[in-house]
């Protein structure tokens, strides 16, 4: 089924449009760090002609430690993504946490992005909602993609359509998330875009006792899961050395693996839009 289409600058996501990439370190931890991998990314989104989005977070509010890295805050953060947008032209999408967020945010990203363990607060959803920007709301771990017609009906009580989900996994058990491929057609049945997150869908919430763990070895074949299920969008935490990264490592795709996958996974939504 064809969904709406959403438009981020001159991103389309949906409607039977090519597959797009949002990849990114999961969170700021310099700027110069930030801004290398950011020219790297699109110099492989170039290569590859798909259409790219650069993602990091300047809070990462919801860590399993309070000693756990956060980033550098709103305010140094959304500078450093401006700098990303100024210097590469790529849109920027990061996720906010609170209603006192989203007025700052929306001055800079062109995605805004609802975490999953906030995608039942109403409030929140409402106000980056009637930023009338588009909106990726995360599927809480703890939802089932029926649930995501409530959550939808939230965010467009403001007049905003432009709504994409993510579908990142489900709680299975302690430590573990499972992906439930038939929630990519059951809410595209509502018409709603459906992004694939690879990388968090293989974390291990909290698996490392102060920190969550990963198997990244599982991102290639959920991935190719989830684009033949018909996927719109794949979401995908990168690093150029995750094995030192200050948040997530274990998780995330260093930056030629991403590209070796994203080529694999353009090919394979070819495919994909010539059977639907």
């Amino acid at each position: 089924m064809k969904t709406r289409e959403i438009i981020a600058g001159d991103i389309r996501i949906g409607a039977g449009n090519p597959l797009v990439f949002i990849a990114g370190p999961c969170v700021i931890e310099s700027e110069e760090s930030t801004l290398r991998m950011a020219r790297k990314l699109k110099e492989y989104s170039e290569a590859l002609d798909i259409p790219f989005i650069f993602k990091s977070s300047y809070d990462k509010a919801n860590r399993t430690s309070v000693a756990s890295f956060r980033g550098p805050g709103i305010k140094e953060g959304l500078r450093i993504l401006q700098a990303v947008k100024n210097e590469t032209g790529l849109q920027v999408l990061s996720d906010v946490h609170s209603k006192e967020e989203v007025a700052e945010a929306a001055q800079v990203l062109d995605i805004i992005q609802i975490p999953a363990f906030l995608s039942r607060q109403t409030d929140l959803i409402v106000a980056v909602a009637k930023t009338q920007k588009p909106v990726n709301i995360k599927k809480g771990q703890f939802l089932s993609p029926l649930d995501v017609k409530n959550i939808v009906g939230k965010a467009e009580s403001s007049g905003n359509k432009n709504i994409i989900i993510t579908e990142r996994g489900a709680s299975f058990g302690y430590n573990n998330l499972v992906v439930d491929m038939r929630s990519i057609p059951i809410i595209h049945e509502m018409g709603i875009p459906v992004m694939y997150d690879a990388t968090h869908s293989v974390q291990l919430p909290g698996g490392q006792g102060s920190c969550s763990g990963g198997q990244r070895e599982y991102i290639e074949p959920l991935s190719r899961a989830a684009v033949a299920a018909g996927c719109d969008a794949v979401f995908m935490e990168v690093h150029e050395n995750p094995e030192s990264a200050l948040c997530d490592g274990p998780n995330m795709l260093d930056m030629e693996s991403f590209a070796q996958l994203a080529k694999k996974l353009k090919t394979l939504n070819e495919t994909v839009r010539v059977w639907g």
